[in-house]
């Protein structure tokens, strides 16, 4: 039977080891950019989010944070990767990789009144959702019945005027909002490529969307 030195020497060992494996899993998880958007955001994001230093909206601010949105994921991404007015490139922590840029934007998003998706898996290829499935979840609340003017979907003879300039035009009116019609039709988490598959699937339609 060993002694009680032994025994506490191999428990205190068994413990050295435990932490030593713990920290490993910790780093490795890092390195792959596993990092949650609320880890990102304590430790990287709240030195200015958090307080508003520099102009930077302020995690929590509903009406700062709205105006961001509106630029969609892809455009809040790019401005933090290269960097705008006083924030720097990845917010000054190049070991931050572009996949936790977009965890910890959508963390702050969504403390500050929005509802998007955190990113779950940097492997797995996210998928534009249909043309028609956009319209019928967002866009027929105006372009079904016409509300504000909004041009009627299938109605060629209302979208024909308004494509004059192409479709590419009309996919950055939607993006960045006209008229009555807020920047991504109110649905700031829609990427550029599902805007582009709901106004064609718009413009070319000619039978009624079932809400």
């Amino acid at each position: 039977m060993r002694d009680t030195k032994t025994q506490s020497w191999l428990g205190f060992q068994c413990v050295i080891f435990a932490l030593s494996l713990l920290m490993t899993v910790h780093q490795a998880w890092a390195a792959n950019g596993q990092r949650s958007g609320e880890e990102v955001v304590k430790t990287v994001c709240t030195r200015c989010h958090g307080t508003g230093k520099y102009g930077a909206p302020r995690i929590g601010d509903v009406k700062a944070w709205s105006k961001r949105a509106a630029q969609g994921l892809s455009g809040l991404k790019l401005h933090a990767i290269t960097g705008i007015r006083k924030m720097p490139a990845h917010g000054g922590n190049p070991g931050i990789s572009n996949y936790e840029i977009e965890r910890a934007i959508t963390y702050m998003v969504n403390r500050s009144g929005g509802h998007w998706i955190e990113p779950t898996d940097k492997s797995v290829k996210i998928v534009d959702r249909p043309g028609k499935e956009i319209v019928q979840i967002q866009c027929s609340k105006c372009h079904l019945t016409g509300v504000g003017g909004a041009p009627k979907i299938g109605d060629r003879a209302a979208w024909i005027p308004r494509g004059r300039h192409g479709i590419d035009a009309l996919v950055r009116s939607a993006i960045n909002g006209h008229g009555g019609m807020p920047a991504r039709g109110g649905m700031a988490d829609l990427t550029d490529g599902e805007i582009r598959g709901a106004v064609i699937y718009m413009f070319n339609h000619r039978v009624s969307v079932a809400k």
